[in-house]
């Protein structure tokens, strides 16, 4: 991965951590005191979203992290160790967290009037569509184990022809 490439990806990661840092500590007491007035027959939905709002961002943080250190396992050489394999793990439980959480904020919504039925039926799509993301993740997982086991059968056959030599 070219260096370029490497401070570009990792600007875009500083930009979206600076963003959702933001939104933790400045657009979500705003959403929290814009909820206060709601009807009272809505106000039981304020502490749950806020809820999912909060555990969205951690979610997204989480993998911002992950990628980030992932980064600079290519950058290093590295990232053909068993050590990636942690970072994906956790990027994948993140995105499966975070399609849970969009399947709860649909589910939170999905009674009474205030919310019509189809738009209830886009967030599920939506979940859908996360978990998606994070079975995607899965099968570059499966990827990388595939290539850190020919990288391991290859570095034993260069040593078995090195004894032959």
């Amino acid at each position: 991965m070219g260096k370029l490439a490497v401070l570009g990806l990792r600007g875009v990661l500083v930009a979206l951590l600076g963003g959702s840092l933001f939104t933790q500590t400045v657009m979500v007491p705003l959403l929290a005191s814009d909820m206060e007035g709601l009807r009272a027959d809505m106000a039981y939905l304020r502490a749950p979203f806020l809820t999912i709002v909060v555990l969205g961002i951690v979610a997204a943080q989480v993998v911002l992290v992950c990628v980030w250190r992932l980064v600079t396992m290519v950058r290093r050489g590295t990232v053909f160790s068993h050590t990636a394999f942690r970072y994906v793990d956790v990027v994948i439980g993140a995105v499966v967290a975070a399609a849970l959480l969009v399947f709860a904020l649909a589910v939170l919504l999905a009674p009474g009037d205030p919310v019509p039925p189809g738009v209830v039926l886009l967030i599920c799509g939506a979940a859908v569509a996360v978990l998606g993301v994070a079975l995607v993740v899965l099968v570059l997982r499966m990827l990388l184990a595939q290539a850190i086991a020919r990288d391991v059968e290859a570095t034993r056959m260069r040593a078995e022809l090195d004894e032959v030599i």
